[in-house]
């Protein structure tokens, strides 16, 4: 699954840390929320044995890609 948005990007060194808890980048401190989004996301991904990956273009916009397996080991 991907999720594309046309905002203002994320800064390459901001990167590794979008995924803590809380964090949030200063410009987008305007918009709102609690910097908890992205760490849920991550977890529940993880928690079903998938991955996230992100790619970001600063005044272009972002893509999170989610890859899950097809079928799950039991």
């Amino acid at each position: 699954m991907t999720v594309s948005d046309t905002g203002m990007g994320i800064e390459p060194e901001s990167l590794p840390k979008i995924f803590e808890s809380f964090y949030q980048i200063e410009e987008s401190r305007a918009f709102g929320g609690s910097g908890l989004g992205l760490t849920i996301v991550k977890e529940l991904v993880y928690l079903l044995q998938g991955k996230i990956r992100v790619t970001s273009e600063v005044g272009v916009g972002s893509t999170f890609t989610i890859f899950l397996p097809y079928r799950f080991p039991t």
